[in-house]
């Protein structure tokens, strides 16, 4: 099997790629042969969700879904398509340079494109001040919670790896507390997310704008899974078989 498999924490972002996919499945199989793993938050269960799919046969590994920018010229719905993905303690995993620049060429024509480096953080940063500190420091376009750890997995195996990810929130954009506190658990639980607004309605407005970027990053998003340029199939047979 020369499957790519695609690791996306949240079914919102996985269901980009099929809108069939649920919560509730292990692993699914889409038309075109890519295996998708829904993960839920954070590096533990995106580590789980990656050795998962090398089990069942992937060739080369994916991180799927959303991203908030550290840059400040980045807006939602940018694509980002980091040349180099690192951790906050400088772990840092060169992703796969004609993959990559093959999906970038499907995509760019369309939509914004940003490579550069993919900051994976422990925890949501969700204030200006940290998105500030965290672009001074590491120099990172984005930051989500999740691309590390599935790029490890793919170190281990030595198999190709790219991270896909799409701007939702803005470096100027606060988190709305109750978001992040919903989000806590793993995956966004809305019963959490209403009570936090009942104790929080001055969220609503930031939560009403972080609905709107969310909107823009998913179509972005799901015009790199129509590009045809995610799997490892396409991508063998426009480069000879060549995907590192």
């Amino acid at each position: 099997m020369n499957a790519t498999g695609v690791v996306a924490a949240l079914t919102a972002e996985a269901r980009t790629l099929d809108s069939a996919i649920r919560r509730r499945d292990r692993l699914t199989r889409i038309e075109d042969g890519t295996l998708v793993a829904v993960s839920g938050i954070g590096c533990a269960a995106a580590a789980l969700a990656a050795r998962a799919l090398v089990d069942a046969g992937a060739a080369s590994l994916v991180s799927w879904g959303m991203a908030g920018a550290l840059d400040p010229s980045l807006r939602a719905g940018a694509i980002c398509l980091p040349d180099e993905v690192i951790s906050g303690d400088g772990e840092s995993f060169v992703t796969a340079h004609h993959w990559r620049e093959c999906l970038s060429a499907a995509v760019g024509a369309q939509r914004p494109v940003v490579g550069g480096r993919l900051l994976t953080s422990t925890h949501a940063i969700d204030t200006v001040a940290g998105k500030a500190c965290a672009f001074r420091d590491t120099g990172a376009a984005a930051v989500d919670m999740e691309s590390l750890a599935v790029a490890q997995i793919a170190a281990t195996h030595a198999l190709p790896f790219i991270a896909v990810r799409v701007i939702v929130d803005s470096a100027a954009d606060v988190l709305p507390e109750s978001v992040v506190a919903a989000s806590r658990a793993g995956q966004v639980q809305f019963g959490r997310l209403i009570a936090g607004l009942v104790r929080s309605p001055v969220d609503i407005a930031a939560l009403i704008r972080l609905a709107q970027r969310h909107r823009s990053a998913t179509r972005s998003l799901a015009a790199v899974a129509r590009s045809g340029a995610l799997s490892s199939g396409a991508l063998a047979e426009a480069h000879g078989s060549r995907i590192a």
